[in-house]
């Protein structure tokens, strides 16, 4: 049985169990966009007939199996279920069905939430293009969504098509957003892994926790830049898929040439933070390298200092019947003397050939 037919079976305790199960961040809603006098006002409608006449746009959040239902009868297509949108394969993200055309975009989310740490996630989202309105199929919050509502209240275009371009430049800013707030935390990282002068103009060393604190966050880094990288992967095969699958417009066509140039500069920019990130990765592995070698050098030369004093003692320390110097009053400060001089020597011969 296929995964749609579980869905359809399994009806409303399927969507009891995924509410329980925490999978999506909202309630199940379905909002319904009218065009009004060159502006998009959204509405509500029926799971049974979820597409009126003059909808323009319909965004479904964890669509119910009664939604789904009623918005492929009136589109035609099927509606993509959550492990539809998990599928990896380009001919399951990317396709035509009847007279629509259904994208499975990947969108990088929660860069831009928190100034202070990377909290990157990827989330799929559905877009359905059909000559009456385009359908856009998500299980959670999107800020790319909230900000195409925003632009559309305030002027929008009269068509499904015009209306994805829209969608897709809104996603194409949010994610160079993005890359830029991961550029900005790296740029910080490597002030803190490099620049370190003190008041006194001396270099500061950082501590071990300050070194594991940079390794983490180089690791959040690279998370956040690989999702953003997967996203922009994602919108690029999308955009060349679109160029192949609309019909032909002088103004749309130089709208997807233009996603595609910013997405390759995106990409490109990507590929660049991602070799700064692995080059500031070897170097904080150096520099705990550097922090480890420093401190079993200290400890290497105590050993050397503190060795001959010991030797020393340990001779005067012998019992033997004839030890001439026992029996002069000027033999304990001798072997004072000796012990210090033996720990002082080597101290002063490393700092002269720079080992200290």
């Amino acid at each position: 049985m296929s995964t749609r037919a579980v869905r359809a079976a399994a009806g409303p305790w399927l969507q009891l169990l995924t509410g329980l199960a925490g999978s999506c961040t909202s309630l199940a809603m379905l909002v319904v966009h009218h065009l009004v006098n060159g502006r998009l006002v959204p509405g509500t409608a029926g799971a049974q007939a979820p597409l009126p006449a003059d909808a323009l746009w319909v965004d479904v959040d964890c669509p119910t199996a009664a939604e789904d239902a009623g918005l492929e009868a009136a589109l035609g297509v099927e509606i993509p279920s959550r492990e539809d949108l998990r599928e990896i394969e380009a001919s399951s993200r990317l396709y035509r069905e009847n007279d629509a055309v259904v994208l499975t975009l990947s969108l990088a989310t929660g860069i831009l939430k928190n100034k202070d740490v990377l909290a990157a996630e990827l989330h799929p989202l559905a877009v359905i293009l059909s000559p009456k309105a385009l359908v856009t199929v998500r299980f959670t919050d999107l800020t790319a969504i909230d900000r195409l509502m925003v632009q559309t209240a305030r002027g929008c275009p009269a068509t499904p098509a015009a209306l994805l371009m829209m969608l897709l430049d809104t996603v194409i800013d949010r994610l160079a957003d993005s890359i830029e707030r991961i550029a900005v935390e790296i740029d910080d990282i490597n002030r803190q892994a490099f620049w370190r002068g003190g008041a006194s103009g001396r270099p500061q060393r950082l501590s071990n926790i300050a070194l594991q604190s940079l390794l983490q966050r180089l690791g959040t880094a690279q998370d956040a830049l690989s999702k953003t990288r997967e996203s922009a992967v994602s919108l690029s095969r999308a955009t060349s898929f679109l160029a192949l699958s609309l019909p032909k417009d002088a103004e749309r066509s130089a709208q997807i040439k233009s996603m595609t140039r910013d997405l390759a500069s995106l990409t490109d920019h990507a590929s660049y933070l991602g070799s700064t990130i692995t080059f500031l990765l070897d170097a904080t592995l150096g520099l705990i390298s550097i922090e480890q070698n420093a401190v079993l050098k200290i400890f290497s030369v105590f050993a050397v200092v503190f060795l001959p004093p010991t030797l020393v003692a340990g001779i005067y320390g012998m019992n033997f019947a004839f030890m001439p110097e026992l029996g002069q009053p000027w033999g304990y400060p001798l072997a004072l003397g000796l012990m210090l001089l033996s720990a002082v020597l080597p101290y002063v011969i490393a700092r002269w050939r720079g080992w200290l």
